[in-house]
């Protein structure tokens, strides 16, 4: 059976027309590039973490990334470069990372996933995204069919975006590699909700193992970690970047975190639920996590289409209440939000 549910971390979607597994890269390519000369759609599949499938599945081929391998070198003074496979799991490699003694991903452990969708999200989390440490990613291109490498300033990182989210179709991510910095003190603590957890002040920098735990701690407690008995796929909605001015139009107490640019981004959960969104809101089997109101998740007999459902009408509330137009943070195959 390639029924593509028991793939996803939300457990909905339906059956895939051809499923494969990748084990290596020369399989990856090879799966790719015969599909593609067959004419045939393809699916990329990681971890399925960031992925809404529909009941109907998917009519062409999932490829599933399953390679794994990693090589290093550490220097005492300047660090460490790693180049990871993109099958590896993202928190095993994180968790890697600090037994080594490297620094600067400890806030973005227990994000779930898989090392190639790192780079294609641009993941991050409290105040740091996966950009500030990717040196170089190696993609297929499946237009010119040959393998490119690219260069950290190449690959249009932006808040939850990169050159291969927007050109999904072309690019298959092979590997990743992160330049880190060798030290026990983790990077400034931004975030106040994660300074006040460790009893530090915001700025403070503390010891890469205590935000590990605490960053592991928090998440779980959100019901955003992989393996948890919440079947989502972490927060559906990406906090929206708005202007100067529609950010003044919001009441004094939404949160506000000034941009490079002169935007400020709000938080999406604040909206939610500022906007008549509830923890434990139900449409059929799809619910707003009681633990979190941005994880719309699987009760446990939910259709892709409950979600869907429920996505809108929260959506809904949002833009009535405050204008603002939520997008979706999880990738969405064979179905629309609009």
């Amino acid at each position: 059976m390639n029924n593509l549910a028991n793939l996803t971390t939300m457990h909905v979607g339906g059956q895939a027309k051809n499923l494969v597994h990748a084990k290596t890269e020369a399989e990856l390519i090879e799966f790719v590039r015969a599909a593609d000369q067959s004419k045939v759609p393809v699916l990329i599949l990681g971890g399925g973490s960031n992925l809404l499938i529909a009941d109907e599945g998917f009519e062409g081929t999932v490829i599933r990334v399953e390679t794994s391998g990693n090589s290093y070198e550490i220097d005492a003074c300047s660090g460490g470069t790693i180049t990871v496979a993109s099958g590896e799991d993202w928190d095993s490699f994180v968790d890697f990372t600090i037994e080594k003694g490297l620094a600067n991903l400890e806030s973005l452990s227990g994000i779930p996933g898989t090392v190639g969708g790192s780079p294609i999200q641009n993941i991050g989390a409290y105040g740091h995204d996966v950009a500030e440490v990717i040196a170089r990613v190696r993609a297929f291109d499946r237009i010119n069919d040959r393998i490119t490498t690219f260069a950290a300033a190449d690959c249009e990182f932006g808040y939850r975006s990169s050159k291969f989210k927007s050109e999904r179709d072309r690019w298959v991510i092979l590997d990743v590699t992160f330049q880190l910095r060798r030290g026990e003190f983790s990077l400034p603590i931004q975030y106040p909700e994660l300074a006040k957890f460790l009893g530090v002040e915001v700025g403070a920098r503390v010891p890469i193992a205590d935000v590990r735990r605490a960053v592991l701690e928090l998440r779980g407690a959100k019901g955003m970690l992989a393996n948890q008995e919440i079947w989502s796929a972490g927060s559906f909605f990406i906090n929206p970047i708005v202007s100067s001015e529609v950010a003044d139009s919001l009441p004094i107490e939404a949160p506000r975190w000034p941009q490079t640019d002169g935007r400020i981004k709000t938080s999406a959960a604040w909206l939610m639920e500022h906007s008549g969104v509830h923890k434990g809101d139900r449409v059929a089997g799809a619910q707003i996590s009681s633990r979190h109101v941005l994880a719309l998740s699987n009760s446990g007999n939910a259709s892709a289409n409950d979600i869907i459902e429920l996505a809108r009408v929260s959506r809904a509330k949002v833009k009535e209440t405050f204008g603002i137009e939520l997008e979706a943070e999880v990738q969405f195959v064979g179905l629309s939000l609009d």
